[in-house]
């Protein structure tokens, strides 16, 4: 065969504990497969006797391949289609599979999820800006985290775990976008699993169902991470509001008892989805309400989430701030709920005092 080299590619799992899970870069040539991975990159080379159930899936303009390497299940993923023809002839001469889905979890399911309020929970992804929107815009991409918000040793992450709940980074998603949103298999089994979680009917609820509504104006951070004990993310999603009254009609359903824990499973839902032939809605998750030196609104949850082919247990946070004109929801991926705990608990507080509109609106 022909050698093939492909950059711009992440990893899950790393190959050896606290490695390189980018950039990678993958050979394919008669041998086997080739990994060079990290900023000075450290090379594994694996025969393709080693390699199994190598599988191909485009979405979109995302690639995700994978292969099981010892009883592991490592999974590729990037961004563009760069020589996506000779890596789908690579994993079928090697009995592989090949698989195009339709965008899923994508600016549709993830606008689902990180909308708190959303024209019925699905909002398109285009950018488009509308006359009186640059200011708006600029005060949704501040009130996000950066990375200078968190302490030494974090960095951005160009696709991640989060990837799958989260927005592209710097993104501006408006009210006046009209593309439609593609059919989604998810979106059903998150909307009635959350509205039966929190005791809500469709017509009255304002997160997934027909009460919603949508920001002016939606930014999202990049993602954050930091690879010591474990792989560990955390990124956000900023919205402004037109009015403040929107905001506290959202806040009113989001302080009913359980919305954190409700929102956190739903959020576990789609992100577990994408590993999986069926929509399974996870199991309920635990109320988090973070504790801050900084007044304001902020309801959050957290539940387990176990990563195919990952031995390290995760816990997904999810935390949603309010106030004034804003909503930001905080997402994270850590392996020890119990260390990372005060960390996210500061990083709440950052965000509140960002969305406070010095009158005390956050205060709601």
């Amino acid at each position: 065969m022909e050698p093939v080299t492909s950059s711009g590619w992440s990893v899950r799992p790393s190959f050896v504990p606290h490695g390189p899970t980018a950039p990678v870069t993958l050979l394919f040539d008669d041998d086997g497969l080739t990994q060079l991975a990290g900023v000075y990159p450290v090379a594994w080379q694996t025969p393709w006797s080693e390699l199994g159930d190598l599988a191909l899936v485009r979405t979109g303009s995302t690639l995700r391949f994978g292969a099981s390497v010892g009883g592991v299940r490592y999974e590729w993923r990037r961004q563009g289609l760069e020589e996506y023809e000779e890596l789908r002839a690579v994993v079928l001469a090697h009995d592989g599979s090949v698989a195009r889905h339709r965008r899923r979890a994508g600016a549709v399911v993830i606008a689902l999820v990180v909308l708190v309020a959303s024209l019925g929970g699905v909002i398109a992804a285009l950018l488009t800006n509308g006359p009186g929107l640059d200011t708006e815009s600029a005060d949704a991409r501040q009130a996000n985290l950066t990375v200078s918000d968190l302490p030494v040793g974090w960095s951005t992450l160009q696709t991640g775990y989060l990837s799958y709940l989260v927005p592209p980074a710097g993104r501006v998603i408006t009210s006046t976008s009209t593309t439609a949103p593609a059919v989604d298999v998810v979106a059903p089994v998150v909307t009635s699993q959350f509205q039966r979680c929190l005791g809500v009917t469709n017509t009255t609820d304002r997160i997934f169902g027909a009460a919603g509504q949508s920001p002016d104006v939606q930014i999202s951070s990049p993602i954050f991470h930091v690879l010591i004990p474990a792989e560990t993310e955390v990124a956000t999603t900023a919205q402004y509001y037109r009015t403040t009254g929107m905001v506290r009609r959202d806040v009113a359903e989001m302080s009913k008892t359980g919305f954190g824990a409700c929102f956190v499973a739903a959020n576990a839902t789609i992100l577990l989805s994408q590993y999986a032939s069926q929509v399974t809605a996870s199991p309920r998750g635990t109320n988090w309400t973070p504790v801050t030196y900084a007044k304001g609104w902020a309801r959050g949850g957290v539940v387990p989430v176990a990563l195919p082919g990952v031995s390290t247990a995760y816990t997904l946070v999810v935390v949603v701030v309010a106030g004034g004109h804003y909503e930001v929801t905080l997402s994270a991926l850590v392996p020890s709920w119990r260390a990372s705990r005060p960390m996210l608990s500061q990083l709440v507080g950052t965000i509140k005092t960002r969305i406070d509109d010095g009158g005390g609106g956050a205060a709601l």
